[in-house]
């Protein structure tokens, strides 16, 4: 029997079984042959095969991985690995706001390079668009760059329920991982897209700005999406991947020379420059990077994340 890991911990899985039922799986001989040493062997989304004594039992063991389609991952710094976040999802669905937490757009801009290489659809959702700060032409214009560049934003407040229409029948029938600092209203989100969901939410740190951590583990959730979203009609589903919101995420397996094949707007101009692949993008004659920020092909503003971001690789250090 197959089925499709929820979240776990320890080793120790729950497990939605092609028979309908949800287990408490183990994996059998403790370790699974994979091509790479993760943080965590699994991650929500992952699809396994069991090995059950009783059909009826309420536990089984896991006894291999079923190929992933894709899989979202950072890089750990604490456990000095590169850490699963979800497998086998349709989109990575990166939230943030205006303010509390504050806008950090080069964050966001990370999550879209791991993406790209992931080869994962992003979707940025702007949450707590109905307040003051939303106003602000940095914070408009980053979101209007993105939309230009080709990513899908959505403008939304779970809080008054603007835009949530939108965004309930864009992930119909979809597994989507979220994505976004503490603080940014994930669960909020959740519990507006299914009404029976009663996710718990934090409160923001006064002294930082910062949101707690209410969400601890990566968990696999099937909504049953609020029929005032989804024009009255009936029946209507989505599944979502929780995640802990987290203040720093750090970019797995990419290299700071290949840097530019992940931002979406560079990519076309890889190894055109007159120098090739030996251009630094920085002073050199003939750089199509550089002519392309100067015709507004590439955003100032993208490209000094671009530059950063690639300083952080080399360098192994990196903003909050």
């Amino acid at each position: 029997m197959n089925g499709t890991v929820l979240g776990g911990s320890n080793n120790v899985f729950d497990v939605e079984c092609d028979d309908g039922n949800i287990r408490r799986c183990t994996i059998k001989g403790k370790k699974l042959k994979t091509d790479r040493n993760y943080y965590n062997p699994l991650a929500p989304g992952d699809v396994v095969e069991l090995e059950l004594t009783d059909s009826n039992a309420d536990k089984a063991q896991i006894t291999a991985l079923v190929p992933r389609r894709n899989e979202y991952v950072r890089w750990n710094v604490k456990g000095r690995q590169p850490q699963l976040l979800a497998a086998n999802v349709d989109y990575i669905i990166c939230i943030t706001t205006p303010d509390e937490p504050p806008f950090r757009p080069r964050f966001i801009d990370r999550i879209l390079a791991q993406a790209e290489y992931a080869g994962i659809e992003p979707i940025i959702v702007a949450n707590k668009c109905d307040v003051e700060a939303a106003d602000d032409p940095d914070f408009d214009f980053r979101l209007t760059d993105w939309e230009r560049i080709g990513y899908k934003v959505f403008r939304v407040s779970a809080k008054s329920g603007e835009g949530m229409e939108g965004l309930a029948q864009f992930i119909e029938d979809k597994l989507c991982v979220l994505t976004g600092q503490s603080g940014v209203g994930k669960s909020s989100i959740i519990n507006v897209l299914d009404s029976n969901c009663v996710l718990r939410t934090g409160s923001l740190s006064e002294k930082y700005g910062r949101g707690t951590h209410t969400t601890t583990k990566g968990t696999l959730m099937h909504l049953h999406i609020n029929e005032s979203l989804v024009e009255g009609r009936e029946g209507v589903t989505a599944s979502i991947i929780d995640t802990p919101g987290v203040r720093r995420f750090v970019l797995d397996d990419i290299a700071a020379d290949d840097l530019q094949l992940y931002f979406r707007e560079m990519r076309p101009l890889v190894g055109k420059c007159t120098f090739g692949m030996s251009c630094t993008h920085t002073h050199e004659s003939g750089c199509k990077m550089l002519e392309g920020v100067y015709a507004g092909a590439i955003s100032e503003e993208r490209f000094e994340s671009w530059q950063r971001i690639g300083e952080e690789l080399r360098t192994g250090s990196w903003e909050d």
